[in-house]
């Protein structure tokens, strides 16, 4: 490569970086709980200890009527075919959040923040992170995502203050 490409590159990682630390998230303004439980798959994410070795990743919400979600988070471990892993937890909705705030449980007494930041109209897809940035998730209804709404999607993260080159793509069959 040559050195201006380089300064220009470096430069824009730059900004990327300072964007994401100075920006404040938000989630979205609504979201319909009966339209957004049921079935998602990862599309990317930002690679996660707990999530080391996971194909197929997804996860399935479903509402329990003792007004929480059930979370159902399932991957095939070190390839497509391995053995499945699968945890159990709950979300709770932050009151006055529109729904697009919750906070998820795997393991009692701790939560944390799960905020939904971008959401298709006819919630095909899903962008969430928390107020933190360092845990971000795109999941789609299918394991395919067409690729001009993916670059739709990272061009909104970009604008959020995300840096979208540490997103990994998650192997989907």
């Amino acid at each position: 490569m040559n050195k201006p490409f380089n300064c220009l590159l470096l430069l824009s990682l730059l900004m990327i970086a300072l964007m994401s630390k100075s920006q404040t998230l938000q989630a979205v303004a609504q979201v319909d709980l009966k339209k957004y439980v049921g079935k998602w798959y990862e599309i990317a994410s930002y690679p996660q200890r707990f999530q080391k070795g996971c194909h197929c990743t997804t996860a399935e919400y479903t509402w329990n009527e003792k007004g929480y979600i059930t979370v159902e988070n399932r991957c095939n471990k070190d390839s497509v075919r391995g053995k499945q892993s699968y945890i159990k937890g709950k979300a709770f909705v932050e009151k006055h959040s529109g729904n697009a705030k919750l906070k998820v449980q795997f393991f009692w007494p701790f939560k944390a923040k799960y905020w939904i930041i971008d959401l298709a109209e006819d919630y095909s897809y899903v962008v969430v992170s928390h107020p933190n940035k360092k845990y971000l998730w795109i999941l789609s209804r299918t394991p395919k995502m067409d690729n001009l709404i993916y670059q739709q999607i990272l061009s909104r993260l970009v604008e959020k203050g995300f840096d979208v080159l540490k997103l990994k793509s998650t192997t989907q069959i």
